[in-house]
Parts: C-alpha cells; sequence; structure tokens
C-alpha cells in the first residue's frame, strides 16, 4: 500500500465570477523511500499540488490519503498536526527566520516535539553537523551564502524527524556546486526512507531523483521510473510531536525584540514615561497624606473628640478645625457644660476618657522684672503630646509648660525660663459676675513646641488642677465651656462623635462634637483628589504609549509576514501565531512598567532627600499597591494593543504568507 495517495484532485481560482482551473483530476500514489520530481513549466500548477500535499491548502476537490488515512482539508487543528509530525519543508528562498540564530531556526521545529531541552539541542546540533554548519549554529541567517541558508533549511525540515520532505525549487536560487550537494542530500534522505518530493522546473533535478511526475496544464502527461526506490528503514519512532508551549513563544518573542533592541527601547521609553508619572504622583499623594497624618498627629491625639454645648448659631461650623481654634474663655458662665452631662458622656460606648478643657486669654505673666502678655493659656490634658516638649517635663502640681514662642518673650534664650517662678494673671467673670483677677504662682517645668503645626498652635499649658484651685480662690466657676473626649481607638472615633451629637434632653440636641479626624478626612480628600488628577492628566500619555505599541505591532506583523507562514507550515496553530505577538506585547508592557518602577523608586528617594531641609519625612511614598496598579495598567495597554495586530497574524493565508516579500 502507497504511504500518500492523491485521488482526483481538482483545483480552480476565481476573477469575479470566470472560473480558472489549475488542477484538472490529480491521481498519484508515493511510496516511502522515493525521490519523486514534479516536474513541469512555471504556471502547470506544481506550486499548488506541493500546497495540497503539505497541508497548505484546503480549498480543493478531491481526496488525500496518508498511511491509509484520509487527511481531513476541514480540520484545521488536524492539518496543523499532519504539518508538525509528517511534513518538512525545503523551500527555493529558504525561508529562515531572520532574527533567530541558525541554531533557533532547526530548533523552532524541535520546540513542537516531547524531546526534552537537552536532547532537541543535541538533534539540532547533530543535522547541524550533518549538513556541515555545526560551527555556524550561533550565526544568523543574513551572515551566511545560499548554500549554507539552503542546508538550514533542510536540517529544519529534518528536525522532527517527519517522513514526508517536500522541497520547493530546493536549487533554484544556488550555483552548480550548491546544487549538487543539496541533491545529494535530498537523496540521502530518501535513502533513509523518506518520502521527497521536490517541485522543480529543472531538468538537472528531476534527473537526481528516483521517479519523474510530469505536470502540464494541471495535468499529469508522464509518471517516469529512474531508478528504483530505497527500502523503506523500520524508526523506532522516538520523535513525537505536541502543541507548542508557551513558554517558547514568550522566548521567540523576547529573542525577536532582543534583535530589534533599538526600536522596542524607543517604545518602552515612551510607555515608561507615561507608567512612572501615574506612579510617582500617586507616591506623592500617599506621601502628603501621611504627612497631613503625621502633622495633625504631632499637634493633637487623632482618637480626640472636642465636645460643647450645642448653638444654632454655630451649627453649620462643625470642622475639626474649628474644635481645634475654640477660645472659650476659663471662668465664663454662658455655656458651661454641666457635672451631669459630663457624666452623660462618660458613659458613652467606646469612650475611653474626659478632660475638661479650659482657655485663657490674654494673660499676664510676670517673671523677675519682666512681664509680658501671652495670647493664650490652656490646661494640661488629653489633648497634650508630650513628643512636643523640647525641654523639660509635662506640667505637676503648681507648674507650666511655655510655647516656645512665648519663652522667647520672657527670655531669647528659652531654655534658660525651665525651673523659673512666674506669676500668671487674667480676668474673668467670677459666680456673681463680676470681673475679678485669678493669680496663680508656678514653676516653668519645659518648653515645648508643635513641630509640624507651621506656628499656628500654642502649647502653652498649665496644670489643670493649679488652674482650677486658682479659679475657685477667685470665685470663678471651674465648670468647662468644653470637654475632650478621647475614644477607644481611631475607628471608633466616628460612632462616638455621633452618639455625642445624638443625645438630647427634653427633645433638644445638647452637644456638638466635632472630630480631628473629620479635618483629616477632608484634607485628604482634596489630596487624593488633586494627586488623582494630576495621576489623570499624567495617564494620557499612556493613551500615546498604547498607540505606540499598536502601531509597533502592525508594523511587526507587516515585516513578519513570511515568518507567519513559515511557522504555520511547520505546523503551528492560530493560537500559536496569536500567542506569539501577544507575547510581545506583554513583554514591552511589563518591561515598561519594570523600569516605570525602577524610576519612580529612584526619583522618589531623590525628591525625598532634596525635600529633607523642609519636611523631615518622605514626601513621596510610592505603595506596593501603586506598583501592582501600574503593572496591571501596562499588562491591560498591552493586551488591548496586541489584540487586532494579533488576530491579523492570525487569520493570515499560510499560503500567502510565504509568498510574501
Amino acid at each position: 500500500m502507497s504511504y500518500l495517495t492523491l485521488h482526483n484532485i481538482q483545483k480552480s481560482y476565481f476573477l469575479d465570477r470566470q472560473e480558472f482551473p489549475v488542477l484538472k483530476g490529480i491521481d498519484l500514489s508515493f511510496n516511502l523511500g522515493e525521490f519523486v520530481s514534479i516536474l513541469g513549466e512555471s504556471g502547470g500548477g506544481k506550486s499548488t499540488l506541493m500546497n495540497i500535499i503539505g497541508g497548505l491548502d484546503r480549498n480543493f476537490q478531491g481526496s488525500v490519503n496518508v498511511n491509509g488515512k484520509q487527511l481531513d482539508h476541514n480540520n484545521e487543528k488536524e492539518l496543523d498536526r499532519y504539518r508538525r509530525e509528517t511534513v518538512g519543508y525545503i523551500y527555493q528562498s529558504y525561508n529562515l527566520i531572520n532574527h533567530l540564530t541558525v541554531l533557533d531556526n532547526v530548533l523552532v521545529s524541535l520546540d513542537m516535539t516531547t524531546l526534552d531541552k537537552a536532547a532537541r539541542e543535541k538533534r539540532a546540533r547533530a543535522l547541524l553537523k550533518e549538513v556541515g554548519l555545526v560551527e555556524q549554529a550561533g550565526k544568523y541567517p543574513n551572515h551566511l551564502s545560499g548554500g549554507q541558508k539552503q542546508r538550514v533549511a533542510i536540517a529544519r525540515a529534518l528536525a522532527s524527524d517527519p517522513k514526508v520532505i517536500i522541497a520547493d525549487e530546493p536549487t533554484g536560487a544556488l550555483d552548480a556546486q550548491n546544487t549538487a550537494e543539496v541533491l545529494k542530500i535530498l537523496d540521502n534522505i530518501a535513502s533513509q526512507g523518506r518520502l521527497v518530493i521536490a517541485v522543480t522546473h529543472s531538468q538537472i533535478v528531476a534527473d537526481a531523483g528516483t521517479r519523474i511526475v510530469h505536470m502540464e496544464n494541471g495535468r499529469i502527461n508522464k509518471d517516469i521510473a529512474l531508478r528504483p526506490a530505497y527500502k523503506p528503514m523500520k524508526t523506532d519512532g522516538t520523535i513525537k510531536s505536541r502543541l507548542l508551549p508557551a513558554i517558547v513563544s514568550y522566548k521567540t518573542a523576547l529573542k525577536h525584540l532582543k534583535f530589534n533592541f533599538g526600536r522596542n527601547a524607543l517604545i518602552v521609553l515612551g510607555t515608561t514615561i507615561g507608567l512612572f508619572s501615574v506612579i510617582l504622583f500617586n507616591g506623592i499623594g500617599n506621601g502628603v497624606s501621611k504627612y497631613i497624618d503625621n502633622q495633625v498627629t504631632s499637634i493633637s491625639n487623632p482618637r480626640l473628640v472636642t465636645v460643647a454645648k450645642y448653638d444654632k448659631k454655630t451649627a453649620g461650623n462643625s470642622s475639626a478645625m474649628a474644635a481645634m481654634s475654640t477660645s472659650a474663655t476659663a471662668g465664663g458662665t454662658t455655656s458651661n457644660l454641666t457635672n451631669a452631662q459630663i457624666k452623660r458622656i462618660e458613659q458613652l460606648k467606646n469612650v475611653a476618657d474626659v478632660d475638661k478643657s479650659y482657655t485663657v486669654t490674654a494673660a499676664t505673666v510676670k517673671d523677675g522684672q519682666k512681664t509680658v502678655t501671652l495670647s493664650t493659656i490652656k490646661n494640661w490634658n488629653n489633648t497634650a503630646n508630650t513628643d512636643n516638649l523640647l525641654k523639660g517635663t509635662k506640667p505637676g502640681i503648681g507648674e507650666i509648660v511655655l510655647d516656645k514662642a512665648d519663652a522667647k518673650k520672657i527670655n531669647k534664650d528659652w531654655r534658660k525660663v525651665v525651673g523659673d517662678n512666674i506669676a500668671v494673671s487674667y480676668q474673668a467673670e467670677n459666680k456673681a459676675g463680676k470681673m475679678v483677677l485669678v493669680k496663680a504662682n508656678v514653676l516653668v517645668s519645659g518648653v515645648a513646641e508643635a513641630k509640624n503645626s507651621m506656628g499656628m498652635t500654642n502649647l502653652t499649658a498649665m496644670n489643670t488642677g493649679t488652674l482650677t484651685h486658682a479659679m475657685v480662690k477667685a470665685n470663678v466657676s471651674t465648670l468647662p465651656t468644653s470637654v475632650s473626649v478621647v475614644a477607644s481607638s481611631t475607628a471608633a472615633v466616628s460612632g462616638v462623635k455621633k452618639r455625642i451629637n445624638a443625645l438630647q434632653s427634653n427633645g433638644k440636641r445638647v452637644f456638638t462634637a466635632t472630630a480631628l479626624t473629620s479635618f483629616i478626612k477632608t484634607v485628604k480628600t482634596y489630596v487624593n483628589l488633586a494627586s488623582t488628577l494630576l495621576a489623570a492628566i499624567a495617564s494620557i500619555s499612556l493613551v500615546v504609549s498604547a498607540l505606540m505599541i499598536i502601531v509597533s505591532m502592525f508594523m511587526s506583523v507587516s515585516s513578519r509576514v513570511k515568518e507567519i507562514g513559515i511557522l504555520r507550515a511547520l505546523g503551528q496553530s492560530k493560537k500559536d501565531i496569536r500567542r506569539l505577538f501577544t507575547s510581545e506585547s506583554l513583554i514591552l508592557g511589563v518591561t515598561s512598567a519594570t523600569v516605570a518602577t525602577i524610576i519612580a523608586y529612584g526619583l522618589g528617594a531623590l525628591a525625598n532627600m532634596a525635600l529633607s531641609s523642609l519636611a523631615n519625612f518622605a514626601i513621596v511614598q510610592i505603595s506596593i499597591g501603586n506598583v501592582v496598579g501600574t503593572f496591571v495598567i501596562a499588562l491591560v495597554i498591552a493586551l488591548i494593543a496586541a489584540w487586532m495586530p494579533s488576530r491579523r497574524a492570525a487569520k493570515m493565508n499560510p499560503i500567502d504568507a510565504l509568498a510574501a516579500e
């Protein structure tokens, strides 16, 4: 039984509605061990017949039987497998892949076999040695002569150990010496028990085979046996085919990108600029938000809720900043909180501590012979932060801490004020409604400064017991106008604030509670909005980057049409072609994101160093989330950019692709 049989093969081309028959009922049988030359003039149908035998042409009538089984030309997957397992191609124009080395060109076929990496490379080198090119394995095709290129093509055709070798004008571009060498190799291939089919118009090539099939005008008019076919050899069939692994597509894509490094570096640079800008602006947003946290926390406890009596006139002004700047004078009686009201607050859920707050305005301080006026004096309570102490300790009984600016009013060398005994006095209304002088002699226990308040917060504070004792002596009410409530946790602040604002007496609202977190949240909203806006502006460049990759991928597809045809002829599927070009786009995207991340971290570090003299804080803080988000953006851009070009490449007719120049 013949190994390969063609029965009543008919093929026509159509121009508009006019039919042009090319093959007019071809019946042929081929056996293993034959070196068959299909001879004829151009236009006789030789190449069309070759494409049908090779599983590239699907649109014809008739049947092709391989080893007793009909080949289904309507099943694309079966044809891909047929080309991987059974057929090896040798072309007149060599059809080597320029961006792959000689060794890699041979390995293209072996990548679709079950051999391991070491075995694949060993076989590829053995085949190159067989054709006399093992020493050229690391060179690229453009460094080889025509004869050398054809021998590489022969080694590639033999790589997967196919049963059928189809040679399309294998000596058409060679001189006499190389022609003789190639024909000798082809005859040797046939002697190994393979079927060699050479399509040619050269009588010299035809005479080198075991049989000549002459075609004319789409028909076979002669079938001449020149000498007996070689006896088929039994093989153990150790080389089996497989679908192309995804990793091979990525490696091939990487090789092509490396081969065209200059052009691809520019594409990566353009994409990097957009991605870097997005990372950096998000990093600035993170840093500024944390800087605000740090600034505000240094002023006061972030778990703090300031509570005063509810007043319809000021009900609309409920910001935390307003609460922070409340200047209720110690000793006033108009809006004092009663002990019973304070008790109600203490009993609420998640309230950890409640401290009375007093504020003294326009106090006179006498230190020896020097008298100065201080704008405010508060009591030292849970709003105070010992981290702000520059020298000394927090105030105990009979002590006061001075703000650095107030201390300088007393002595330019503010450090020397610590330990001084000073007299503090201020005017307040007593319980009888008369203005009296509240006096206290205190020791300066320390000097403080709000390190991050930009001078907006005065930290002069007297021990609470000392201040209230002086108020009692002057018959001034010690009921506070506000209290400082500390929530059990930062997360509980919002709930505590809501519960306090919800308290009522006789159906009317009693308190106004304001939290520092509200202020922080508001400021952060503006910061995030600004950073997001900047990132959005920067992302416009990503649109340009995406267009660059799209253009690059279309250019890549257009310049590699023949390569697509070669890969399809070797047995790669449409999916493999799509994956090849998608891989290139993804590599460009990932490389861009990687470079962008490195640059962003580098410039961010430099910016933080440059700004350290202005703010002892890292203003640029790039999070893992920012980096992950950037990589996601890069991958999305790459996938979108590859979508159309990769599908265009996969849809190409392999016959047309092989014919491309």
